[in-house]
């Protein structure tokens, strides 16, 4: 499989003489993975859940006056937005993970943090975020899916009076890996243009100090038994590829069946996940958690009649269950879970 031929220029940063804390580099963390890393609770939920009395205490820390905190030493570059961290680096009009994640690390770190989120919905690991040295599927496998691809166009073609081409084994192979490469590519485009992106930030050295991966969905769909090895696989590429050797990995598992217990591919994966605990390699530099345990019981139990009570639906919730409910509150719990296994992995502060 073809490796992107990047290596990202962020580095730990090797000093001769004790830095200042004005020259200590700033500390940045990739957020990678499908539509949950993009985010999905509605920020009008999260507004109304910050000033409900039965929920408000679950997010006063990360607000001010009334008002959100807009974080002066935490800074967010995902896709095409950018700037100081508060609500809404989710999905349009929506908030995720990334803002309790990156609450917990500009609170512990002096140095400031850049978070570069690189996420897109319905992405696999098997296919679009398939790591170089995982390598391709067998090529029986390939065969069939190039005869499935060539077959549709064909069926296209015949019924709209059509000529379109058909794909090729070249083509097809292209598209294993993509997202893996995009994501080393905004990387990279950070780290070369962030003083521009965040005139704060100019100046000033950058450090790789984590990894959070969250995903999983798509690899549901007959890719499970796989998921394993292409995460093994994922860690150490990312990790060559970054120039970083023990980069602290945390990795949100899948946990979408809530108060239920994971069943078929959901549990192989979740399993898949948590198994990177194990893996010698990895023992104290890779954490993964259940997010499962962390579930907002008061949307999961209004969830099955949501279309019959939407306005107190909107109260609590606004997805589907992949989603995570859309729940502000679980998505809190997660970026918050992220935070606390990412500072079981980090070196002390100096």
């Amino acid at each position: 499989m073809m490796r992107c031929a990047m290596v990202l220029l962020i580095a730990a940063t090797m000093a001769a003489e004790p830095l200042t804390a004005a020259d200590k580099p700033v500390k940045v963390f990739i957020l990678a993975g499908q539509s949950n890393m993009e985010g999905k609770a509605p920020n009008t939920l999260l507004d109304y859940q910050a000033t409900d009395p039965k929920t408000k205490d679950q997010f006063a820390h990360l607000r001010k006056n009334d008002q959100w905190i807009v974080r002066d030493d935490v800074f967010i570059k995902f896709l095409d937005r950018k700037g100081p961290l508060t609500v809404g680096y989710g999905s349009p009009g929506r908030t995720g993970a990334e803002l309790e994640f990156g609450t917990a690390m500009g609170n512990h770190f002096e140095e400031p943090v850049l978070l570069i989120k690189t996420a897109w919905g319905g992405h696999s690991l098997y296919k679009l975020f398939r790591s170089p040295s995982a390598g391709y599927p067998a090529e029986e496998v390939l065969q069939k899916e190039l005869d499935q691809a060539q077959a549709k166009i064909r069926k296209n073609n015949e019924k709209n009076k059509k000529n379109d081409p058909l794909p090729t084994m070249e083509e097809m192979k292209k598209e294993y890996g993509s997202s893996y490469r995009n994501m080393l590519a905004e990387v990279k485009d950070v780290g070369d243009s962030y003083a521009t992106m965040f005139p704060e930030l100019q100046g000033k050295p950058l450090e790789l100090a984590g990894f959070v991966w969250f995903q999983g969905w798509n690899d549901q769909y007959g890719a499970e038994n796989e998921y394993a090895s292409n995460m093994k696989h994922f860690i150490q590429d990312v990790r060559m590829d970054l120039n970083a050797p023990k980069l602290p990995f945390v990795i949100a598992a899948m946990g979408q069946n809530g108060s239920k217990p994971a069943a078929g591919a959901m549990l192989t994966i979740r399993d898949a996940q948590l198994s990177m605990n194990d893996v010698p390699e990895f023992r104290g530099n890779v954490k993964a958690f259940r997010t499962d345990l962390l579930v907002d019981k008061a949307a999961e139990e209004l969830y099955p009649t949501w279309q019959k009570n939407f306005e107190q639906w909107k109260l609590v919730g606004g997805d589907r269950a992949y989603h995570y409910l859309g729940s502000a509150i679980w998505f809190n719990r997660i970026g918050k879970a992220m935070g606390e296994a990412m500072l079981e992995l980090v070196p002390p502060r100096q």
